[in-house]
């Protein structure tokens, strides 16, 4: 059985999540971590947990979900899988922390690629990617079939819907990727969203006031 453990780091109160399974192999998505204190409750858990973290997931590369790429690095030696259509804004990090109120000490770079359809694998889970653009270029959900629910970044959230103004976002494409990737979904999947409270797929299609 999938074990989610949800931390909410920096400013901008990303979720970050820790999924663990069999053998005690974990993955982090969205590594909001910022500053030494949140690393250490990270790490804490972890450590805790007896937990081997085996990779690093990405649902997009805004700077508020990568600002703890370097410590995963650093200290589990394990970097960045993220969709290959994000990398510009990897290379671009540096610059986008301090129009964003953070500091990064170095460019992070992505130590790998996923596609959509692509499944990941730790454990006994399973993660299946699908590309979900409109919010950012590179932006993927993360669906787990036998528990039923589904990782959402930015894409979607309870009652909301990610932001476009930003470099890359696209509203039309934004609601596509909803529409056709996860409002096909069964209606009992659990959304875990890249900021705020859990959701449910069929809850947010009946009462999401932005898509119609």
């Amino acid at each position: 059985m999938l074990n989610i453990k949800t931390f909410v780091f920096n400013d901008v109160q990303v979720n970050t999540y820790v999924l663990s399974s069999a053998n005690n192999e974990c993955v982090i998505i969205d590594p909001g971590c910022y500053g030494k204190a949140e690393e250490k409750i990270l790490d804490d858990y972890i450590a805790g947990a007896k937990l081997k973290v085996t990779k690093l997931l990405l649902t997009h590369c805004h700077i508020d979900h990568i600002v703890g790429i370097a410590h995963v690095e650093d200290t589990y030696g394990i970097g960045a899988t993220i969709h290959p259509s994000g990398i510009e804004f990897l290379r671009a990090s540096v610059g986008y922390a301090s129009v964003f109120g953070f500091e990064l000490e170095r460019m992070v770079k992505a130590a790998g690629f996923f596609e959509d359809g692509d499944t990941i694998t730790f454990g006994d889970a399973c993660l299946k990617v699908i590309y979900t653009p409109g919010h950012a270029d590179g932006s993927v959900c993360f669906v787990c079939e036998a528990e039923r629910l589904v990782f959402t970044g930015d894409v979607l959230f309870a009652e909301s819907i990610g932001r476009t103004d930003l470099p890359t976002g696209n509203f039309p494409l934004l609601m596509n990727s909803i529409k056709t990737k996860l409002f096909t979904l069964p209606e009992n999947y659990t959304v875990y969203p890249g900021h705020g409270p859990t959701t449910g797929i069929g809850y947010e299609k009946m009462n999401n006031p932005f898509i119609d």
